[in-house]
């Protein structure tokens, strides 16, 4: 399927790893222009690299800036102020007991995985509606609905990302831009790669084995049954990216692996 997207300008906040990563190249391949961010110069050349050298069909750029703060967001809105395609990717999260989570702990995880977003629409939504064509995405998670008790605080950020993108889309009624959300699983980005790899080492077992202890403790509610491939999930938000997408605003697509079992 031809999704349309060439020569659409997007950007991708925190793309140099993870499913932000694939998410690009997702959007790349399809002939968009991406752009991706990351907060180091070095990270950002290496990801535009491995991207062209993959042969993707659009046009990859970049951008170094900390879009956790307002500071990043006004030099990346300055610098490319006609953006089509928003995907508001960039997040952080970190195990720790609630009694442990410090004031400071709940205002970086809010400025980073909510604000940023926050940021970033406010700049571009009103330019989408002037032009007539647009898209948002926030990559939330599974952890907006069913909140992780050693992730408290990511969950609520996740769940806050949920809110703000259906309020968004209420904002875009009649327009052809629109407002979604997406919520992986488990999926085997950068991060849970090396945590899996380092509990595996550990505990002097496969990594096999902790993937399928994880699934059965953690998460035993996943129909997939394994961590989601980066690739799986950007697939998704490549189509939400498009023009093919336009009869949905306002959504919270899973891309979960059936770990929610609720149908609401």
């Amino acid at each position: 399927m031809d999704l349309q997207l060439d020569g659409k300008l997007a950007l991708v906040s925190g793309s140099t790893g993870g499913i932000g990563f694939a998410i690009a190249g997702a959007l790349a391949n399809e002939g968009a222009r991406v752009i991706v961010n990351g907060r180091t110069a070095a990270r950002v050349e290496a990801a535009i690299k491995k991207l062209q050298s993959s042969g993707v069909r659009g046009r990859v750029d970049g951008f170094a800036a900390d879009l956790g703060t307002s500071d990043g967001v006004s030099q990346i809105t300055a610098k490319f102020p006609d953006v089509e395609i928003l995907v508001n990717n960039l997040g952080i999260f970190e195990p720790k007991p609630f009694e442990e989570i410090s004031d400071a702990d709940w205002f970086r995880f809010f400025e980073v995985n909510v604000l940023s977003g926050v940021r970033l629409s406010r700049y571009y939504l009103p330019r989408m509606k002037d032009r007539g064509w647009g898209r948002i995405v926030f990559i939330s998670s599974e952890s907006g609905l069913q909140i992780p008790k050693e992730m408290i605080h990511y969950g609520m950020t996740k769940t806050a990302q949920i809110a703000i993108a259906r309020g968004l889309a209420e904002t875009t009624a009649g327009t052809n831009v629109t407002v979604n959300s997406v919520l992986p699983g488990p999926t085997g980005s950068e991060g849970v790669e090396q945590f899996v790899e380092q509990m595996a080492a550990s505990r002097n077992i496969t990594r096999a084995e902790v993937e399928k202890e994880f699934f059965r403790s953690v998460r035993p509610s996943s129909l997939l049954q394994r961590f989601a491939r980066t690739e799986e999930v950007a697939a998704m938000v490549a189509f939400i990216c498009s023009p093919r997408s336009s009869a949905t605003n306002g959504a919270a697509i899973r891309v979960d692996g059936g770990v929610v079992q609720s149908i609401a």
